[in-house]
């Protein structure tokens, strides 16, 4: 049948800010996903503990007034959505995210800020594992398209409806349906298992980062890094989605 039409959870956080090892989560969803069709939702409105600067409020809407009075304790928000995605993990249920590396190092990272237990540490050790990235993979099997890879113009691009954009809801379940939309598109794609996708989307990100380090340098910034680690980054280095990486060179 292929990945893409078997269960998949979509996810999706809005942040206070860019950098995903300084910016606190303020909202989160969490979308079981079949066929492109919801089958149940999770969601988490978060008191990130600081200031939401006035950008951030700009793109989700969420102000600092309302999540101090209608949000949880930003730890227990944390600590519930590792726990909902590693039971999805453990069951070999694929977690779909846009641009997975900025997410996933953000809840890692939040994980670490309030002492609890890492992804890792909760999978025995393992990195989390079946990651589906549209973002990752619409880069590989449609190299040369020219214009924005952000999730409003590749949903635009592929034909997936996305109402309200920057909602956590929304932009998970657009990402389910977008990894669907791309997967139906390009066959090769969606013959892969899930695991075996996961293993190309880490060799696709890093060649992605490493032409567009080279290109940074060719164009004069000699002293240019990429980090071209997915789905998870470590604690130092450059922000998660700081650059929009070129294709890599493996084909699907």
């Amino acid at each position: 049948m292929g990945w893409h039409r078997e269960l998949l959870i979509g996810f999706d956080l809005e942040t206070t800010g860019t950098d995903p090892r300084e910016a606190r989560i303020v909202t989160g969803a969490v979308i079981e996903v079949r066929g492109g069709e919801s089958l149940g939702r999770r969601e988490w409105l978060a008191d990130p503990g600081v200031e939401i600067p006035a950008d951030a409020v700009a793109v989700h809407g969420i102000s600092t007034e309302r999540a101090a009075a209608e949000g949880r304790p930003a730890d227990r928000v944390a600590d519930a959505i590792a726990a909902a995605l590693v039971g999805y993990w453990q069951a070999g249920v694929p977690v779909v995210a846009y641009n997975a590396a900025f997410d996933l190092t953000l809840l890692s990272a939040e994980l670490r800020r309030y002492g609890l237990p890492s992804l890792r540490d909760r999978l025995g050790g393992q990195d989390p594992a079946p990651v589906i990235d549209p973002y990752v993979i619409d880069r590989s099997v449609d190299r040369y398209r020219r214009g924005k890879r952000n999730l409003e113009a590749v949903c635009a691009e592929y034909g997936v409806p996305l109402d309200s954009a920057h909602d956590a809801s929304a932009d998970a379940l657009a990402a389910a349906r977008l990894a669907c939309a791309i997967a139906g598109r390009h066959t090769k794609a969606a013959a892969l298992g899930p695991a075996e996708l996961h293993r190309r989307q880490i060799r696709w990100c890093a060649a992605q980062a490493a032409d567009f380090q080279a290109f940074l340098r060719r164009k004069g910034d000699p002293a240019a890094v990429i980090d071209g680690t997915w789905p998870l980054r470590e604690p130092s280095g450059e922000p998660a989605g700081a650059h929009a990486g070129h294709p890599a060179d493996e084909p699907v």
